[in-house]
């Protein structure tokens, strides 16, 4: 990323800017925040009220429901915002639900107990651990939670959670056994990535968030003095990255590819999801060089774009939002902190000052935040998928208002 211009890190914001962009967050937290405590139909109802992703009615799609993994970044601008309450509640939500249903659900919706969502619960558990300064029993509690979750849905191999299927690796599933359905539980919903066969696919996202799950799980248990479990658990973390580089990486590219267990073939593909090697730590500093000379794959103008542009579409008659010329807030805040954990602090910061120029773009000239942006054609919609793009936005909200608190030069940070 050496030929990036400090110009292109240097984006100035103008504070008023900066000022009605985070008074209009503080709105909508407001309307995002619900609470529904009884089951309605087919709302699970959940014991604390919970931020949904958008409430724009205008439309025509409208949330009532809690989603696993939106919840996650959505926390990490509930914290900037000193909504703890609310954010630690939101954590306790999942906790209820995986309790309940032995999963935590793809959203709070019976009909979506089938799958789940790219797992975050022990990131999550940690971040409120510090922010809050809990007790050792409170993170053992949930722990252990993380640790039921672990074993009996992302590495059990069979019914309902036959996801632990490649040499000790998992990929993503649903009970009714349907491609697209996994594909949902991707939090994908949908892309290139797949070629339509989701179920055949070893993705690189999941398998990295499960080797954070081994790895924080080994750092609670050295909290607990004891550091003969937390050994154990590093050594599963050990194994999944060695696995991971022999199947998953390809030398000649310099990149972390989904693959095709069925035809051991690797996806075409060149996405973001990559990079969660990196945000893990399981990427040795060799394969982080290799992959940060590949960013300039994806940056653009306004951010990054999910996937390389060497494929846009495929045969199928839908349209690919995880996809290119769309960015997301998730991916961009995992990159980031993926690009700091290897001390490419300057990379970082000219990702996350052009992700932040989107959404403040957008805001100065739309009044919303919205779900994704196209980073290629500033100001132009978004690629649409199965549902209209929504405008909110709950997890862009969480991450502009993480990524400005590090990001943001003093004068700019003032108007937060």
């Amino acid at each position: 990323m050496k030929t990036q211009t400090l110009s292109e890190k240097a984006i100035l914001f103008k504070p008023k800017d900066i000022a009605l962009a985070c008074a209009h967050i503080e709105e909508m937290w407001n309307d995002l925040t619900k609470e529904n405590t009884e089951d309605n139909g087919t709302l699970i109802g959940l014991p604390y009220p919970y931020v949904v992703p958008s409430v724009n009615r205008k439309e025509k799609f409208v949330f009532e429901e809690m989603y696993y993994s939106d919840s996650y970044f959505i926390a990490r601008g509930l914290l900037q915002s000193g909504k703890n309450e609310l954010a630690e509640g939101m954590l306790e939500n999942l906790i209820y639900m995986y309790k309940r249903f032995h999963i935590i659900p793809n959203a709070s919706r019976f009909y979506l107990t089938g799958r789940s969502q790219p797992p975050y619960l022990t990131s999550y558990i940690f971040d409120i651990y510090e922010a809050d300064e809990k007790s050792v029993e409170w993170l053992r509690e949930k722990i252990d939670t993380a640790e039921n979750e672990y074993r009996n849905v992302w590495t059990a191999s069979i019914q309902p959670n036959i996801r632990n299927v490649y040499k000790g690796l998992s990929r993503y599933y649903d009970i009714n056994y349907l491609d697209d359905l996994a594909e949902a539980e991707s939090g994908w919903d949908m892309t290139t990535r797949y070629e339509g066969e989701c179920l055949s696919y070893i993705p690189v996202d999941l398998n990295s968030l499960l080797y954070k799950y081994e790895i924080d799980i080994a750092k609670a248990y050295e909290i607990f003095g004891d550091e003969d479990t937390a050994e154990v658990w590093r050594q599963k973390a050990s194994v999944r990255a060695n696995t991971m580089t022999s199947e998953l990486w390809i030398p000649s590219k310099g990149f972390f590819f989904d693959l095709n267990y069925e035809t051991s073939e690797h996806s075409e593909v060149w996405s973001l999801a990559g990079f969660y090697t990196m945000w893990a730590g399981l990427a040795t500093e060799i394969q982080a060089e290799k992959m940060v000379y590949n960013l300039k794959k994806f940056l653009k103008k306004d951010g990054l774009t999910t996937t390389a542009s060497m494929i846009e579409t495929d045969s199928r008659e839908i349209s690919k939002q995880w996809a290119y010329p769309n960015g997301w807030a998730p991916l961009h805040w995992i990159v980031v902190h993926g690009l700091e954990k290897y001390g490419y602090h300057e990379e970082a910061e000219i990702v996350a000052r052009k992700w932040l120029n989107a959404n403040l773009e957008y805001h100065k000239f739309f009044g919303v935040f919205r779900e994704a942006y196209n980073v290629v054609e500033p100001l132009a919609d978004p690629v649409e998928g199965v549902y209209p793009s929504q405008t909110g936005f709950g997890w862009t909200n969480g991450v502009f208002l993480d990524l400005a608190k590090k990001y943001l030069d003093e004068e700019e940070k003032s108007q937060i």
